[in-house]
């Protein structure tokens, strides 16, 4: 997110280290493998991985054992849904939730960044360090007063990415903290995302603070229902598609 009070994409913005901002020039995708169609051989590819890539251990006997990226997404999700971001998890189960995501990073696509189904409106609905996302508004003391409603981000092709967090202030006051941010691919797998200052709205009150920022997140899996990332300081996200 930006400062260390704001959202993130990538930690302090759901997913990566926020660092000064330095001088970026503008990006332009327009020439990059992004524009391409849902049915392109990112989605080919997927169904291709789902059918190839199957443990050739796979034990008859035992019914959890999980066999594809369905069985597998299915898993995740069910260990962090209802998790208040991850706050409600104990070690254990995050150390369950990082085995299942190491479990799907073998069924990623090649080149992530290049397919087109990490654009869309995600739920981030898990952090392996919950106060990350969200930055102050999710730390233990914020949390006393600030109740977390939803944490949203929004990947917009060519290269834009809006985080939101809204959140209810002592009880009564409806409130969120939005960036907006522009991306840009670092590889096949890397992206960084360049942050604008947060903007906060609490009731009728709007103002903007702190200044610019940026992240990095790794893609490590991606589908038409979930996207998995790895910040720059090895915090795990898991995003589910809205």
């Amino acid at each position: 997110m930006a400062a260390s009070s704001s959202l993130s994409l990538l930690p302090s913005s759901f997913g990566g280290v926020d660092t000064p901002k330095p001088k970026v020039s503008s990006i332009n995708f327009s020439h990059s493998p992004f524009p391409l169609p849902p049915s392109s051989s990112c989605s080919h590819q997927n169904r291709r991985l789902k059918t190839l890539r199957v443990s050739a251990s796979v034990s008859v006997s035992n019914p959890q054992v999980r066999t594809g990226p369905d069985d597998l997404v299915a898993s995740i999700l069910s260990k962090v849904l209802q998790t208040d971001g991850g706050v409600l998890l104990k070690d254990k189960d995050h150390e369950e939730v990082a085995e299942v995501a190491q479990e799907l990073k073998n069924f990623c696509v090649n080149e992530p960044v290049k397919c087109p189904l990490i654009f869309g409106e995600w739920d981030v609905v898990y952090c392996s360090r919950p106060t990350s996302p969200g930055g102050g508004y999710r730390s233990a003391l914020g949390r006393l007063f600030f109740k977390t409603k939803q944490m949203i981000q929004v990947v917009e092709a060519p290269d834009i990415v809006l985080n939101k967090v809204s959140f209810t202030a002592l009880g009564f006051l409806e409130g969120e903290v939005s960036l907006k941010g522009k991306l840009k691919a670092l590889d096949g797998e890397w992206i960084q995302v360049v942050f604008e200052a947060p903007e906060l709205k609490v009731g009728s009150l709007e103002l903007q603070y702190g200044g610019q920022s940026e992240v990095k997140l790794q893609i490590t899996y991606v589908d038409e229902k979930v996207r998995l990332g790895k910040g720059s300081r090895g915090s795990l996200f898991v995003f589910k598609r809205i």
